[in-house]
């Protein structure tokens, strides 16, 4: 069948037709189609993944709360290959440049009854350190076994729509294109994929759900969605070093006390730790540098000690949607729904978002087997347990707008009533939040010397395994260059050189006596800062070809 035409004139297409197309093989996306097979077995189901193979591109802390998972598939526990180390210590401190102190919030909430603190991150009993990049790749072969069929190296580029305006599909981008978009040698045509309902399950800041958001209105009547930037790593340590389960949060240092970020460590088995690192993209501070501050965590004493002397082994960098409940867009719209991160589930007091995930995807699933559309979904999930959870931790990270002591403040308060306050924090837009250079101070950040790899960010970019073809087009559009090489150089200083952890951004000499924006685009680890942060919101990041990007199997 044939497209219609285009610029290059009339491209042939592949069309395929199912009752319902999900894009994104990570937790919420594979649970929904889990769920849905086991209710309607005969069902067509199609699932895109832009990563090369499933898993590839899933990164999370990740401490997994199991009973979602158990309730999908009772038969996780004892048949579940990957990596699954029970917590078995939580520790909460906030760190100065040269040591650490429990905060006075933090031992009162200890104090409480476990039905109250487990909507925090200091008790973890019950849960399971696991990787994400082992998890989904496990759940996607039981969708297949389902009947599930699933597309690898396959990114939806494209909504499709009907001639009532409603979205009836994706076309997933084509191969091949050179530099300037022109079809190469080996060019092969995106396939259409039509269905009368459409699953938008691509993580934090999704392009189609972006895009989606944005015509449909669905934001109309929520606060902005606002998102943190999360790095993690992978570290192999001398033996001796690690305490299989130990979970350990960090506040502070080297962050000011009116940024927020916070840093984990996960000790997993084999001698093996994650090491990560969340900053919130609201942050004021146009001179912050989210990836030096991570690399300067790295050597604070008690972590440097515990690292020193091992290897690392992978990187990588995603961002977090930490608006929460006041963030959700309404989830439905005509012919397609949003779920999981998608949507703002992740629970951002606990640092979780796999469970949130789960239970959300697989909700998604009993709707459409029981109505046969999307119609309803949005109430049905904020009615759910997965929308109360959100609800009653909703003015956890607004609070910290505040300052670090408030935010702690409000936390305990938070807690103490179970999420009942009569009022509700809102979230800003996290690009408006930057000052301009000649009206911020930026604070003495006391950073230290840094000897703990990887020195630099195209290090980490190795690290994250990254893999792009160099002679496609590139996939991250800036709409006017001019802003970059005068008014943002002149008014931010080029924050997308500081808030980019790939280097992708980089401001060059034009050959002229003036600078001119250059774009690393094989750099890029699909972390999504570029289009949250830019402050004249003029970037936007699209889909490469299909299979690019990061390899995160290991995180």
């Amino acid at each position: 069948m044939t497209d219609a035409s285009s610029a290059a004139g009339t491209i042939e297409r592949e069309r395929l037709q199912y009752d319902v197309v999900i894009v994104g093989a990570g937790p919420a996306g594979l649970a929904c189609a889990i769920r849905l097979k086991q209710l309607k077995p005969a069902a067509s189901v199609c699932v895109l993944e832009k990563a090369a193979a499933v898993g590839a591109h899933s990164l999370s802390g990740a401490v997994l709360e199991p009973g979602p998972l158990e309730q999908l598939l009772p038969e996780w526990s004892r048949e579940y290959p990957g990596m699954k180390v029970p917590a078995a210590q939580d520790d909460f401190r906030i760190l100065t440049r040269s040591g650490s102190f429990k905060p006075v919030p933090g031992l009162l909430l200890k104090l409480l009854p476990r039905s109250m603190t487990h909507s925090t991150p200091f008790d973890n009993h019950g849960n399971y350190i696991i990787s994400l990049g082992q998890l989904t790749p496990w759940l996607a072969h039981k969708a297949e076994g389902a009947g599930v069929e699933i597309f690898p190296g396959f990114a939806a580029a494209q909504a499709l729509f009907d001639e009532r305006g409603a979205v009836k599909g994706v076309r997933t981008g084509d191969m091949g294109r050179d530099r300037d978009g022109k079809p190469g040698p080996n060019f092969t045509a995106g396939v259409e994929i039509h269905a009368p309902l459409t699953v938008l399950a691509e993580g934090a800041r999704g392009s189609l759900s972006k895009q989606l958001i944005a015509k449909f209105d669905l934001s109309r009547g929520h606060c902005p969605q606002t998102f943190a930037l999360g790095f993690k790593e992978l570290w192999q340590l001398p033996a001796g070093r690690v305490r299989p389960g130990r979970i350990e949060h960090a506040l502070g240092w080297p962050a000011d006390s009116h940024t927020y970020a916070g840093s984990f460590l996960y000790h997993l088995d084999n001698d093996r730790v994650y090491v990560g690192y969340i900053v919130g993209l609201d942050y004021q501070d146009p001179r912050l540098q989210p990836f030096e501050a991570f690399q300067q965590y790295k050597n604070h004493p008690s972590v440097k000690k515990l690292l020193e002397g091992g290897e690392i082994v992978s990187a990588g960098a995603r961002a977090v949607a930490a608006g929460g409940w006041q963030s959700t867009p309404t989830l439905e719209m005509p012919g397609a729904i949003l779920i999981g991160d998608a949507g703002g589930t992740l629970n951002f007091a606990k640092i979780k978002g796999v469970h949130q995930a789960i239970r959300c995807g697989a909700l998604a699933g009993e709707h459409i087997a029981q109505t046969g559309a999307g119609r309803g979904f949005d109430a049905r999930w904020r009615a759910s347990q997965g929308g109360r959870e959100l609800r009653r931790v909703r003015n956890f990270k607004p609070a910290f707008k505040r300052g670090l002591w408030l935010g702690l403040v409000n936390s305990a308060w938070e807690t103490l009533t179970c999420g009942r306050s009569p009022w509700t924090l809102r979230n800003t837009a996290d690009w408006s939040a930057l000052h301009k250079l000649d009206e911020f101070a930026s604070p003495q950040r006391h950073w230290v010397e840094r000897t703990l790899p990887p020195r630099d960010r195209v290090s980490f970019v190795f690290f994250a395994g990254n893999a792009h073809e160099e002679n496609q087009p590139v996939h991250l559009k800036v709409a006017d260059t001019g802003i970059c090489a005068q008014r943002c150089a002149r008014e931010f200083g080029n924050p997308c050189e500081r808030f980019c952890p790939a280097g992708v951004y980089e401001m060059v000499d034009d050959g002229h006596g003036g600078r001119r924006l250059q774009i690393n685009a094989a750099n890029c680890v699909h972390c999504k800062a570029c289009d949250i942060k830019d402050p004249y919101e003029i970037i936007t990041w699209t889909t490469p070809e299909g299979g690019s990007g990061p390899n995160y199997q290991s995180l």
